[in-house]
């Protein structure tokens, strides 16, 4: 039998995500309803509601809101319905998110707070797919001078130079630094080329007169202080 297709107009009112909102407010809207208020109209076949769904279940293992991050242009493109308009404002949606999350955090903070640190970074950092090691220097009152990333490696790994860290640390007259990476794994468990890694940065500080103030490996929605845990 041929799918009946209903106009949102069509629906009743508590399925219609703006009337929904105007009534309960966004908090209201599930994350479906949300994309499809964004994406506006849906296609011949199928309701803006309709066509969040498929988007929010098109990554083949990240569903859901957290799949957004990890969709690319070519990939929201192979929806029927997505083109470049449609596909650049679901990108600049995650894009929007990550800023958002960011900029609720004052850079005035003393960044030696690994919670300070870590809701800097969350956002940015939990959804990668490959590890990525990132410099915090900082000036004499902890506060953020410069990020800098390191490297970039595969899922289970990035190579780190312990002469680069210090090389840029003594550009930026920094009085101590932060290393920061992701686990794509999810798990924040220090490796034990995370152990070796952090005593060997901690000891070239301490001759350096540059401290490590802490290494924090950030999970999804959960992180590690190497130096809460004394790790370090």
């Amino acid at each position: 039998m041929e799918k009946q297709f209903k106009k949102m107009k069509e629906r009743p009112l508590s399925e219609r995500p703006y009337e929904k909102c105007l009534e309960s407010g966004p908090e209201s809207l599930s994350d479906g309803e949300l994309l499809a208020v964004l994406l506006r109209s849906g296609t011949r076949d199928c309701s803006s509601l309709e066509l969040a769904w498929t988007i929010l279940e098109k990554h083949p293992v990240y569903k859901g809101i957290a799949g957004l991050y990890h969709l690319n242009l070519p990939m929201l493109k192979e929806i029927p319905g997505i083109g470049n308009v449609k596909a650049i404002e679901i990108l600049c949606v995650g894009e929007l998110s990550r800023r958002l999350a960011r900029a609720t955090v004052d850079l005035d903070t003393d960044f030696s707070s690994p919670e300070y640190v870590a809701a800097y970074f969350m956002e940015n950092m939990r959804h990668l797919e490959t590890e990525k090691v990132m410099l915090l220097l900082l000036d004499g009152r902890h506060r953020l001078l410069k990020e800098i990333s390191l490297s970039e490696g595969d899922c289970n790994s990035a190579i780190v130079s312990v002469k680069a860290i210090f090389l840029e640390a003594f550009r930026y007259e920094a009085s101590s630094i932060i290393l920061i990476h992701n686990h794509p794994s999810g798990y924040p468990e220090p490796s034990r080329e995370d152990l070796v890694l952090t005593r060997r940065v901690k000891e070239a500080g301490e001759l350096l007169g540059i401290s490590l103030l802490d290494h924090i490996i950030i999970g999804d929605r959960c992180f590690v202080s190497m130096r809460e845990q004394k790790m370090m």
